[in-house]
């Protein structure tokens, strides 16, 4: 996998697991075992194994090989390796920028980010897509045609809750029903997983950057998606936390309406240059048109 930080220093990384789902993915019989083990009741028997108190002996190791800083969170005795997984920040650990016209990353993760052309879609990797094919809704989608797809793509080692990228009024949570495949890059070039992986997502209605799904992507080994605020409109403020993924690598989508903001440039030209951009939770990802 190959991403830029935001100073544009450049990172190459290929893991044993990249390795291993190429050589699945390349061969049809694997990639129907894959699309088998895609199945969430998998994912579901799995969660549940991480949540015994047993897997809390995994926790040390995880956290050495993954280079996670448990001075950064705070202190706890974890009861089991997901009890570990969803931990906190330590209180300023994931700071706002004061400008309250710039839109924030809910999370950490690596960014791409595209234009949804409303005729042609985007492309990520050879997987297309199309607003609608993400929302399901033809009447919502037309409200973020021609305007931008940001995906964040969240890996083990990423802190794995998330907030709100701004201050508005939300929608209850819809959820789409589907497979639990790996989000994990390599994967796009075989299925289009953001449409056909479970999700759920709302729509935020903000006076500064007009109207914006948030997508919570769930993936291979990921059967529960937690959400704080799921039924019914409130508040919400820039910030906030909206919930948390258990173990395994996610995705949230932000839809940005078209002419509402302008987003930040290094995420456009590293995405057309192949590179992901490495961000925090609260980091500004894009600023409001005036």
């Amino acid at each position: 996998m190959k991403y830029r930080n935001r100073q544009g220093q450049e990172f190459e990384q290929t893991t044993g697991q990249d390795k291993l789902l190429r050589k699945m993915y390349d061969s049809y019989f694997c990639r129907a075992f894959l699309r088998f083990l895609s199945i969430p009741v998998f994912s579901k028997l799995a969660g549940a194994a991480l949540d015994s108190k047993l897997s809390a002996s995994f926790i040390s190791d995880f956290a050495e090989k993954n280079n996670i800083d448990l001075s950064d969170y705070e202190p706890k005795a974890y009861r089991s390796f997901n009890d570990f997984f969803i931990r906190k920040v330590k209180k300023g650990g994931r700071p706002l920028p004061e400008d309250k016209s710039l839109l924030i990353s809910p999370s950490d993760g690596k960014i791409s980010a595209y234009e949804t052309d409303k005729v042609n879609g985007f492309v990520i990797k050879n997987s297309v897509y199309s607003v609608h094919s993400l929302l399901r809704d033809k009447k919502l989608a037309k409200r973020f045609e021609d305007g931008y797809a940001v995906i964040i793509r969240l890996s083990p080692d990423d802190y794995h809750r998330y907030c709100y990228p701004a201050t508005g009024i939300k929608s209850h949570d819809r959820t789409i029903k589907g497979v639990l495949s790996t989000v994990n890059p390599v994967v796009n070039e075989y299925v289009p997983v953001y449409k056909e992986n479970s999700r759920n997502y709302c729509l935020i209605r903000t006076e500064k950057f007009g109207d914006i799904v948030q997508m919570e992507v769930g993936a291979l080994m990921v059967g529960r998606i937690t959400n704080m605020h799921p039924y019914g409109r409130r508040t919400v403020l820039r910030g906030e936390e909206k919930g948390y993924f258990e173990f395994g690598g996610s995705t949230i989508i932000l839809l940005v309406q078209k002419d509402k903001v302008e987003l930040c440039e290094d995420l456009l030209t590293n995405t057309r240059e192949g590179y992901e951009t490495k961000v925090k939770q609260g980091e500004a990802i894009a600023k409001a048109r005036l």
